[in-house]
């Protein structure tokens, strides 16, 4: 028998949604919310090479992942926001909900991102999780494309604003 604990979890996933296919949006933190990505200057982000090599794995998803797609997303620097559509039709994603195969998605690029800063002998580490949003609709859809096209212009104001030491 299960601890009481686990009969009184709330489950993550939502009534209405099927999760064989659908529309995300993500956060991704660092871990600390350090500034690994690099920085806003004078309303530019402005990419560090892990920032890059982090920003070249966001426009690569579907060569390695063809049932996901990303239509807009932003590397900040110590974040990510990201729309990911994920398509069931395709395999191997049809074995799995699409909720799991988001995951797939976000843990490739997060531990590609960690063996390139590994391999060049960066400071880095994630956050252990990352915050996940079905997108129900368009006018949903098109409030978040607006903040994620916002995101760099109101840096100052974003909750995960940290001046660097």
């Amino acid at each position: 028998m299960c601890p009481p604990c686990y009969n009184d979890r709330k489950s993550p996933r939502a009534s209405f949604h099927d999760y064989k296919a659908g529309i995300y949006f993500i956060t991704i933190c660092t871990k600390d919310k350090r500034h690994y990505f690099g920085k806003v200057q004078e309303g530019i982000m402005q990419l560090s090479p892990i920032g890059e090599f982090c920003h070249q794995q966001w426009e690569r998803v579907s060569e390695h992942y063809p049932y996901a797609t990303v239509p807009l997303f932003i590397v900040m620097p110590n974040h990510i926001h990201a729309i990911v559509s994920i398509n069931q039709e395709t395999e191997p994603a049809a074995q799995k909900t699409a909720r799991e195969t988001l995951a797939i998605v976000v843990g490739g690029i997060k531990r590609e991102v960690t063996m390139f800063a590994r391999e060049h002998k960066i400071a880095f580490d994630w956050q252990s999780r990352y915050y996940d949003r079905i997108i129900r609709n368009r006018k949903e859809g098109n409030n978040i494309a607006t903040y994620i096209e916002n995101n760099v212009a109101r840096w100052d104001s974003d909750k995960y604003y940290e001046k660097e030491p």
